[in-house]
């Protein structure tokens, strides 16, 4: 079948999401991701200068989303969908524009973890957040202010001549614009993710930006990216350098094997050094070798494993955010710093974009799951190159940016004023 784009409706128990506060935030931002001063030394230069640079201290001008509720009841939500002959992508507009559900055809496997409710919780820089699926986070170290408010959507010519779904927004935190095209080539298995960031002022603006990606976790489930150490911060708050995949030392003596998620009783995040010219990837595989690889341009450089860990509070957690029964489950991340802690220096004038490619990836189970990590890295690596090459990802880039200027053939969701708003003011 031809890639087609189609609006649609998704039932789930949602928990209403209420109004905003219409009082504005005052308060400081309370924010977990703050390092000891202490603690920065003898770490890389351009990481220091970036974790100084441009912190938030508040969410001003935006309004605090506080009013969810806890009482759940089926509602349909508005969801966009792009489609070919083997993937199904469905997109909530409404919802910051996340990536609700990748359905692969040939396997019948759902890539993502499709979140069975709607529960906000307050996780966002401007309260409201819920999990599952992929999102967009622009803006500063956190979930992003409009991760659970509309983003404006249209039917846009794709770069092989079919539809592409192309999200935007104005980011008012920095005062950003982005957009993201969604693009599924005919008879392709993987979505192909164009992103832009656009600094249209005259002076240099912080910037931020993350993929986070949802994927089911099992006892089994291992996740793999070509680097051979990670930047470890957990529960502690403190931000150092750790071996891959099972960190040693006198911090992480006998420490589990953390590319198992599954083998860890706190919460944690892991920053994985992608260096060099290495290829940027990151994918999570269950025991069977089988999954979701994110990988993308160069410019990406992040990858990162979240997860809530097998402790009382990390289950109770997950518990709270999704459904008990229905299974757990981790986040692969990408950005475009090493840490979430940084922010970049975005020069007048200028704009960031990237191409992202999300699909299944099926490898050899003793190889991936085996003692030796390079060999396991090895594995996924050939198998990534084999099903999509990166040089086709540098192409599909090309193609895209050639499109990534098309005007929009139809208006499928509304977002906010504030853009058109800020192009009027500036004119």
């Amino acid at each position: 079948m031809a890639t087609t784009v189609r609006s649609t409706k998704v039932t789930l128990p949602a928990a209403p999401l209420g109004p905003e506060n219409p009082l504005p935030a005052l308060r400081p931002q309370s924010e977990v991701h703050r390092l000891d001063p202490a603690d920065l030394e003898g770490l890389p230069a351009d990481m220091l200068r970036q974790i100084g640079y441009a912190p938030l201290r508040t969410v001003l001008p935006v309004r605090l989303l506080d009013g969810y509720g806890r009482e759940r009841e089926p509602a349909q939500l508005d969801a966009l969908v792009i489609e070919n002959s083997r993937l199904r992508a469905t997109v909530l507009p409404g919802l910051g524009g996340r990536l609700h559900s990748l359905f692969h055809k040939p396997t019948g496997r759902e890539l993502l973890y499709r979140n069975p409710v709607f529960q906000p919780v307050d996780f966002g820089l401007a309260g409201a957040w819920f999990s599952g699926g992929v999102e967009w986070n622009l803006g500063a170290t956190g979930h992003a202010a409009h991760t659970c408010a509309p983003l404006h959507a249209g039917r846009v010519p794709a770069p092989d001549g079919g539809e592409m779904l192309r999200l935007w927004e104005w980011e008012r935190l920095r005062d950003l614009a982005f957009q993201v095209d969604l693009w599924l080539p005919e008879g392709s298995d993987f979505l192909y993710v164009g992103i832009r960031v656009r600094n249209p002022h005259d002076r240099t603006v912080p910037a931020y930006w993350w993929s986070n990606t949802a994927v089911p976790e099992t006892d089994r489930t291992r996740v793999i990216a070509p680097a051979e150490a990670a930047w470890h911060f957990g529960h502690q708050r403190r931000l150092r350098q750790v071996g891959l995949p099972a960190p040693g030392g006198a911090d992480h003596t006998a420490g589990p094997d953390v590319s198992y998620p599954g083998g860890s009783q706190h919460p944690a995040d892991y920053f994985l050094d992608v260096r060099g010219d290495d290829r940027r990837w990151i994918t999570a595989l269950d025991g069977d070798g089988h999954g979701l690889v994110q990988t993308s341009t160069d410019l990406l450089r992040g990858r990162k494993i979240f997860w809530w860990g097998r402790g009382s509070g990390g289950r109770r957690w997950q518990e709270w955010l999704t459904e008990p029964g229905t299974g757990g489950y981790l986040e692969i991340q990408a950005g475009l710093a090493r840490t979430q802690f940084e922010h970049i220096p975005m020069p007048a004038d200028t704009d960031l974009s990237w191409l992202e490619a999300y699909g299944p990836l099926s490898a050899d189970p003793d190889l991936v799951h085996g003692a030796d990590w390079d060999t396991a890295r090895a594995e996924a690596a050939a198998r990534l190159e084999a099903v999509l090459p990166r040089a086709a990802v540098d192409t599909a880039y090309a193609d895209w940016l050639a499109q990534a200027d098309a005007e929009p053939k139809e208006i499928l969701a509304t977002g906010s004023g504030w853009g058109a708003l800020e192009a009027e003011r500036s004119h």
